[in-house]
């Protein structure tokens, strides 16, 4: 009687169909070739193409930013620059003929089919690495074993490959981070940031809005869905983002990868745990009033913030006083989407007059500057001032001499360029720490300096403000 193991012919049956470079002249498929290139394309291809470390490389970042595809651009630009397409295996490890299938016997099955001998350099793509029970272990032998193989591993399970990678990969695996789309990206994606955007070359941006009125509107599509490089090319998907989005993102994230990773029992409590932070992202919060409004006890709530924070799904920011200085045994903090339209595919599309688009300008804001800063050099500034609280949205410090090097306060409204109580806080914030830039402001259109209390003040629009530092911070798309 036949064993019912798969048959090896049927696991070479599927490696040719997902490596159609194998036959000559072929390339990647021809819709991802089309896509646009992430702007961490560059420096990722040229960790991938450079053989002179023997290192893996692993691909980290959280569902549906374009990891799949980033990789298959990859293969394309090793082909045009001359490789040969049989020195490249792509293997998604969420096939089922690959289940059950040691890591090494895959890879010998690539060599065997082809002949290599290990005299010129291969490339090995493992995609969806997650899915295999102790895959850093068996891909830290790998790069021990197969020299003359660069390994490239990536998965969506963020969380759970940066820790394994850390602990078992040190001095053999590179990690690589993808986050989301910036603006920037977005609207080199829709092909729309010549007809929106005028570079000036000077200070302080660069850059200045050619229709600020249609930027702005762009801005708003950023928000409801532009962190997703599938959204964004995709409009089925973009219709239907709460289906595809909310199922594919938060729902495998919180329901399999997180308990998987960290044992949590209890999903449903940190299901309701991320709603609330999702559905309130940008304000600040105390651990005793969202221990009462999510209903998670606050140790479980700490844990949970750690897990979110690890699966690149929130960030959180922590608060200084007008002095710039961390506050000890700080009881309240501030909580960040990574990604805003994150918010959009749990809670629904939101409009340029929303309630809610102040703090979801501020998380885009804040998102941008994920792609650029030390998280840990990024805080906000809250205080007392008398009966009154004050507070400036992002603060950077110098690591070093943790002095201010620059600030800048989040607004979606015109209103606040004649407005003093809007201004005082940021105003307070500059006379007692005074810094290398001038503080900012922005609007939502007005554009330029004034002098307020003794202090100058730059204003520039929120969407340029995204659009400049996401720019700036990753180069030309």
């Amino acid at each position: 009687m036949r064993g019912l193991e798969i048959p090896q012919t049927e696991v070479l049956r599927r490696f040719a169909d997902d490596n159609p470079w194998w036959a000559a002249g072929n390339g990647i498929d021809p819709e991802r070739q089309a896509w646009p290139r992430r702007a961490y394309y560059a420096p990722f291809a040229y960790l991938v193409g450079n053989l002179e470390v023997v290192r893996a490389v692993v691909l980290i970042g959280p569902r549906r930013v374009g990891k799949t595809v980033m990789i298959h651009h990859t293969i394309q630009g090793l082909l045009d620059r001359g490789v040969v397409g049989t020195q490249i295996s792509y293997m998604s490890l969420d096939t089922p003929l690959y289940s059950g299938r040691a890591l090494e016997s895959l890879v010998r099955m690539f060599i065997d089919q082809h002949g290599h001998r290990g005299d010129r350099p291969l490339w090995v793509f493992f995609d969806e690495v997650q899915y295999l029970k102790d895959w850093e272990v068996h891909l830290k032998s790998l790069v021990d074993t197969f020299r003359w193989i660069r390994f490239v591993a990536s998965g969506s399970a963020a969380a759970t490959l940066k820790r394994k990678s850390r602990e078992s990969g040190a001095g053999r695996f590179s990690d690589f981070l993808l986050p989301p789309l910036t603006f920037a990206e977005y609207l080199n994606f829709i092909e729309r940031e010549q007809a929106l955007i005028v570079p000036t070359g000077t200070p302080p941006w660069g850059y200045q809005p050619a229709n600020i009125s249609e930027l702005n509107h762009e801005f708003v599509n950023y928000l409801n869905y532009g962190g997703f490089p599938e959204a964004v090319m995709n409009k089925a998907v973009r219709e239907k983002r709460q289906r595809f989005l909310r199922e594919d993102i938060v729902e495998k994230v919180l329901l399999k990868d997180l308990p998987s990773l960290f044992g949590i029992s209890n999903t449903q409590e940190l299901n309701s745990l991320f709603n609330v932070l999702a559905f309130n992202t940008g304000q600040e919060v105390r651990l005793d009033n969202l221990s009462k409004a999510s209903g998670v006890n606050k140790q479980r709530l700490l844990d949970y913030l750690d897990y979110l924070e690890a699966a690149f799904l929130i960030q959180r920011v922590h608060r200084i006083d007008n002095t710039a200085r961390r506050m000890q045994r700080a009881t309240s903090f501030k909580v960040y989407l990574t990604n805003p339209s994150l918010r959009a595919a749990l809670f629904g599309t939101i409009g340029a007059e929303d309630p809610a688009i102040g703090h979801l300008a501020e998380t885009a804001a804040w998102s941008q500057w994920l792609h650029n800063q030390q998280p840990g050099d990024l805080h906000y500034a809250r205080w007392r001032s008398g009966r009154s609280d004050r507070e400036v949205d992002i603060v950077c410090r110098d690591s070093p001499s943790q002095r201010p090097v620059w600030a800048t306060e989040i607004k979606w409204t015109n209103a606040a360029i004649d407005s003093w109580n809007d201004l005082k806080p940021i105003v307070e914030f500059a006379k007692q720490n005074p810094m290398q830039e001038p503080p900012t402001v922005t609007t939502l259109s007005f554009a330029g300096q004034k002098e307020c209390g003794g202090i100058v003040l730059d204003f520039v629009p929120t969407s340029l403000y995204c659009f400049a530092v996401g720019k700036n911070s990753l180069g030309a798309a």
